[in-house]
């Protein structure tokens, strides 16, 4: 299971942590989900997911300063549960002593953050869906090209990474060589990032391992992009059938989302740049609503249907 640390989270988003003897280094966060315990708070206390983060909001925090000491000491135990990675004070709001007491017995982080409650929640949930996204590791390379994440696979050897320092010379951006992580943010998106031990390297056959980012410039690289396309290159079959209109799209699969797929055949000379670079350009034509094989398929029909007459 997916996981991230408090401690990480305190230092991505710049929290104030309010309780530095609570070692926050071996608490993990497991899902990105997160809670306003507000009912909570008011003694309801069906359905709580004591293992979410929970955000303390102006609202929650007002019904806090008006609660009596002995409903305190019924209602604050249940919700700053030992099962709670944290907890997240909105607006530079700061819990009171028997809020800070229980949550230090409990081993219960607490965090201050000056952001509104509205936006450090969209904040906190974009960041924690990313990290705790369902992830998959292939075998290929990930260039951004013209803004289009193309994912390039194939077999060993095959020159992708040939063809990924190419579209680097070409003013296009890598994200990952060799191993690229995706992970699905969406059921919509997959984002593709390097592992950090390899992040900016390419490694050419009969020369070694280069490093992208010194040679060619920051400009050159990129941590994560979006997976748009997938360029699958394949050695040339002449006995196979290849799309040569493309009036219809193909389609690959990882961890459940669909990403256009294009099978593009290797024979020596071939620029792989200019078709990686041709493949995305399309890609996002059609994204506009422009398809030059359907517009093709039009002009026939329309030359089909009304004949030039005869002078």
């Amino acid at each position: 299971m997916s996981s991230v640390s408090v401690e990480s989270l305190i230092e991505k988003l710049k929290l104030t942590n309010l309780t530095p003897q609570v070692d926050v280094a071996n608490i993990k966060i497991h899902q990105p989900d997160i809670i306003r315990p507000a009912l909570q708070l008011a003694g309801y206390f069906e359905h709580f997911e004591e293992t979410r983060t929970q955000i303390i909001g102006f609202v929650e925090y007002s019904y806090m300063e008006n609660m009596k000491q002995e409903v305190k000491d019924e209602v604050y135990p249940r919700v700053v549960s030992e099962k709670t990675p944290c907890i997240i004070f909105c607006r530079n709001l700061r819990p009171d002593e028997t809020f800070m007491e229980i949550a230090v017995k409990n081993n219960v982080p607490l965090l201050m953050t000056d952001m509104p409650t509205s936006a450090f929640m969209a904040e906190i949930i974009r960041w924690l869906n990313v990290k705790l996204a369902p992830c998959i590791s292939v075998h290929g390379v990930l260039v951004d090209v013209y803004g289009e994440g193309v994912l390039i696979t194939g077999e060993s050897g095959i020159g992708k990474s040939e063809a990924a320092l190419e579209l680097i010379k070409r003013g296009h951006r890598l994200v990952s060589d060799d191993v690229v992580e995706i992970r699905k943010v969406s059921d919509e998106t997959l984002v593709g990032s390097a592992p950090d031990i390899t992040r900016h390297f390419i490694e050419l056959r009969g020369i070694g391992i280069i490093d992208v980012k010194t040679l060619f410039g920051v400009s050159s690289v990129m941590d994560t992009t979006n997976i748009n396309l997938v360029i699958r290159l394949e050695d040339w079959d002449k006995e196979k059938k290849y799309d040569r209109l493309g009036l219809e799209e193909n389609y690959t699969e990882y961890l459940g989302n669909k990403v256009v797929c294009h099978n593009i055949p290797i024979r020596p000379g071939r620029n792989l740049a200019i078709i990686c670079e041709s493949a995305a350009v399309n890609h996002r034509q059609k994204k506009m609503g422009y398809n030059a094989a359907q517009e093709l398929y039009q002009r026939v029909q329309n030359s089909l249907t009304n004949p030039r007459e005869e002078d």
